[in-house]
């Protein structure tokens, strides 16, 4: 598989997400539902799914590194960096934005 078929099925994963999401209303988010016949109402399965998801994400990330091995780029505040983050970070002032504009 090369990277083109594996972004086109992350994709087709997001918009199979997306679509179930886009196709309730609020009245429904208490109707129940059964994940291995355990009932959920629509919005705690929702929930129990976006919890889900950093864990495989992790995974990714921890496979990724391990390829990378020493190539690896930190995805957040490099190891030892945190004092000098922090001191640009408190620098600026308090704005309320999306935490990922800066970038």
């Amino acid at each position: 598989m090369d990277k083109e078929q594996l972004l086109q099925l992350w994709d087709e994963g997001w918009d199979c997400l997306f679509s179930a999401l886009d196709s309730l209303d609020d009245g429904q988010l208490e109707d129940e539902m059964f994940i291995r016949n355990m009932g959920h109402t629509i919005r705690e399965a929702i929930n129990r799914q976006l919890a889900h998801y950093p864990y495989h994400i992790g995974q990714i990330v921890f496979i990724c590194k391990m390829i990378s091995d020493s190539n690896w780029a930190s995805l957040s505040i490099p190891k030892g960096n945190s004092k000098k983050y922090n001191s640009e970070k408190f620098s600026k002032p308090k704005r309320s934005k999306h935490f990922t504009d800066d970038l």
